[in-house]
């Protein structure tokens, strides 16, 4: 069977305000929205779409993270993904230990395709799909805008700093996905009823044989600097002043 991993991650909802907790300790999400990271909603559409041309057989979400993240697996579930994987893990999870993660359930999936969104916007570290193919030891193809599939082969146009590029992998292969990929479908109520009734199995990271090590250690949060109010100034001449006042120039 021809099979696609996709992993989503559940992180506070891209239109929320983010605030920070009193005490720094991390962000609040008491009562705030969650959600698909945007760049793996992007992830699993592309995989929907390359199932309904035929390319692919089934589609496999996977999620790591606490019992709640089973809402953004359901969501998932409701876009189209066949089967859902939650890898329980109380404790927040660094990129090593989730490209770990995912090592082990191809082991056992067996895909041909692994599509990740390029980063979550929660941390930024857009490191998971690369180090997943430097384990699997397969090639890769980061910041994808446009996925062509052949036979054995993915042809990728990538976004990068000069523009666009594009690369030919031999399959199977990791894939991230960037924004201008695609447009997610609209989840429809009679799809989220379906959903109830596909398979959402739970794992444990023991359980799957991998141990989750902090390579990091977050200090401390703080919310960014409120910025400063403009100045209306008469001309050029007076800018020119107020910005070498400033040390600006």
């Amino acid at each position: 069977m021809k099979r696609i991993l996709v992993g989503i991650k559940r992180v506070v909802d891209a239109n929320v305000r983010i605030r920070v907790n009193p005490d720094g300790t991390g962000v609040m999400t008491d009562g705030v929205k969650m959600a698909i990271n945007p760049f793996d909603e992007i992830a699993l559409e592309e995989a929907l779409r390359i199932k309904e041309r035929g390319a692919a057989d089934e589609v496999v979400v996977v999620s790591i993270g606490i019992a709640d993240a089973q809402q953004q697996l359901r969501t998932a579930l409701a876009m189209g993904a066949d089967r859902a994987l939650l890898v329980r893990s109380d404790t927040a999870v660094e990129p090593l230990t989730a490209a770990q993660v995912f090592l082990k359930l191809i082991a056992r999936e067996e895909p041909f395709l692994v599509i990740l969104g390029k980063q979550a916007i929660d941390d930024d570290n857009s490191q998971t799909g690369p180090m997943l193919a430097a384990l699997w030891n397969r090639p890769q193809a980061t910041f994808a805008s446009k996925i062509e599939l052949a036979a054995s082969t993915a042809k990728v146009t990538r976004e990068v700093d000069a523009g666009l590029e594009t690369i030919e992998v031999d399959l199977p292969a990791v894939i991230t996905t960037d924004l201008r990929l695609n447009e997610p479908r609209y989840v429809k109520l009679p799809d989220i009823m379906k959903a109830k009734k596909k398979p959402l199995d739970t794992l444990t990271l023991a359980e799957l044989g991998v141990e989750p090590r902090a390579q990091v250690k977050l200090v401390r949060f703080e919310a960014p600097s409120q910025r400063q109010k403009g100045v209306l100034v008469k001309d050029a001449a007076e800018l020119v002043g107020a910005l070498r006042k400033r040390g600006v120039i």
